[in-house]
């Protein structure tokens, strides 16, 4: 029986030993292989003295290696913190002192970057990935193969132990580690697999970065069914004309990504040179995706069904929205019906529930939730909304800070965050409704709309735009656009428009970073 998710692995190699598990550029490894290969990761870390519960760090770009760091340390009863390798030393530093990382996976590529942290962090003892000398304990992925099994016995892994930590940006700007458990992560890949219904015949596009949550789909509901899955090496993300023909080349049959790299690929793919009639599902999360470009693409693909994925990365996911045809006006695409393993409610801000089709806060309790925030128990405590009632005897379910209502199909819409609702001169005002205004305008690709100070006693609103190639609009346009659209108070003092945005890692738009220039 599947209970953990490195079970998922066994289970594959007994199910499909031969079949391709995981494939990133020329390298690729059957599930036999990876089962093999992570028993030996996982009797190294144990050999060194990594206990049930130690975190381990994984500092690496996307490449084949990182399936075997991933269930090699789950193995070992370890927690997996995916670190991004691009990310700034001085955040890779504060995650590794946060979270007491001693062991860190990684590959010969990041020496020059590991070696930087070692001077700079005293908890790093124990190096895998790199043969080099490098000031501590390290060994080479070649000497790790070498490793006999011969003694290896699996260690006793609960359900309810941790899996793996994954950290986002916090409101108040250091870092939040996302705790979940293999519950968690074993739930969220079980129901995946079924509202998508992927099957071992399915080519899955490992799109995203292993620090970002949308990851665990590829990397565990893939394995679950026997299904490969192909990591994308990072050049490929830079490129959409080159990733359009990997799609082709791979005979992709499930993508997901954020929207951002679906609109690349439409608009810099070539698409009308690829032959993509594999595509059977084409998923996109994380963001709005604005529904010309989604029109644009689904007649593309005629042949796939889109799908709009929506779940913060507390809770991995939890609504689904398969659009079912080309949507004929520019009205936002619902986050969909809650799937089977999740409940929710619609909070006011009294936390009493509204009546149906009132707007307000989503919570959801779910298996799929994770355990809390790691080293913030203040910050758990205040994301958890207890149900005390008859029928809910202290039922936790998560604050996902989403305002949204449900239409008269069940669906849920989203209106904005809580944290994303400003009052300026007695009014509320959604920023996320600007931004979804503007990108209905022929001209913009992008917005992304931010408060700032006007004067020393006056505050409006900013908007950086980015204009489709060859579009050519002045700032004047842009506001008397909004004008027409929008209630006078919340027509932006400013529009700028830029050749692009400060983005976070997973190509979403990073919004602290959006200053006036």
């Amino acid at each position: 029986m599947i209970s953990t998710l490195p079970h998922i692995v066994e289970n594959a190699a007994s199910m499909f030993p031969e079949r391709e598990a995981f494939r990133c550029g020329k390298a690729s490894i059957s599930f036999t292989e990876l089962d093999v290969k992570t028993n030996q990761l996982s009797a190294y870390l144990r050999k060194k003295g990594l206990k049930k519960g130690d975190r381990v760090g994984i500092y690496m770009d996307r490449c084949l290696e990182t399936t075997l760091a991933v269930y090699g340390i789950m193995k070992a009863g370890g927690v997996y913190v995916p670190l991004d390798s691009l990310a700034p030393h001085p955040r890779t530093l504060f995650l590794l002192e946060d979270c007491g990382i001693e062991f860190l996976v990684t590959t010969p590529k990041q020496f020059k970057r590991v070696s930087a942290l070692l001077a700079a962090n005293k908890t790093l003892a124990n190096i895998v990935g790199i043969s080099k000398e490098i000031g501590v304990d390290a060994i080479g992925w070649e000497a790790i193969s070498e490793i006999s099994l011969e003694s290896y016995s699996p260690v006793e892994i609960l359900e309810t132990d941790l899996a793996y930590i994954m950290y986002t940006s916090g409101s108040t700007g250091a870092p939040k580690g996302i705790m979940h458990t293999h519950l968690s992560g074993l739930t969220y890949a079980k129901s995946a697999a079924e509202v998508y219904e992927v099957t071992k015949e399915d080519r899955i596009a490992g799109h995203a970065p292993l620090h970002f949550d949308i990851s665990t789909f590829n990397y565990f509901t893939s394995p679950l069914v026997g299904a490969a899955n192909v990591i994308i090496p990072d050049a490929y993300t830079k490129l959409p004309a080159s990733l359009s023909t990997l799609i082709e080349q791979e005979k992709i049959s499930i993508w997901y990504s954020v929207p951002l790299a679906l609109v690349q690929l439409l608009t810099q793919g070539v698409l009308e040179k690829r032959d993509l009639s594999c595509l059977r599902w084409v998923l996109f999360g994380g963001e709005n995706f604005a529904p010309k470009y989604l029109r644009e693409l689904m007649n593309e693909w005629p042949q796939a069904t889109f799908c709009n994925v929506y779940g913060p990365a507390e809770i991995n996911q939890c609504t689904y929205y398969h659009v079912p045809s080309l949507p004929e006006n520019d009205m936002q695409i619902p986050l969909g019906k809650i799937w089977k393993s999740a409940i929710h409610k619609i909070l006011d801000e009294q936390d009493l529930e509204v009546p149906k089709g009132e707007a307000g806060e989503l919570v959801v309790a779910t298996p799929t939730m994770m355990q809390g925030y790691w080293n913030n128990a203040a910050l758990t405590m205040k994301s958890i909304f207890i149900a005390k009632n008859a029928k809910e005897i202290d039922q936790k379910y998560y604050r996902t800070g989403d305002i949204v209502r449900e239409n008269e199909n069940g669906e849920l819409i989203f209106l904005g965050r809580n944290d994303r609702q400003v009052k300026l001169r007695g009014y509320r005002v959604e920023l996320d409704e600007i931004e979804a205004v503007l990108t209905r305008h022929e001209g913009v690709e992008e917005a992304a709309a931010v408060i700032n100070k006007v004067d020393e006693n006056t505050t409006g609103i900013y908007v950086a735009v980015i204009l489709h190639a060859n579009q050519v609009f002045e700032s004047d346009d842009l506001i008397a656009f909004c004008k027409s659209h929008l209630p006078s108070y919340a027509v932006p003092h400013q529009i700028e428009i830029r050749s692009n945005f400060p983005r976070t890692s997973s190509g979403k738009i990073k919004r602290s970073a959006i200053t006036t220039i």
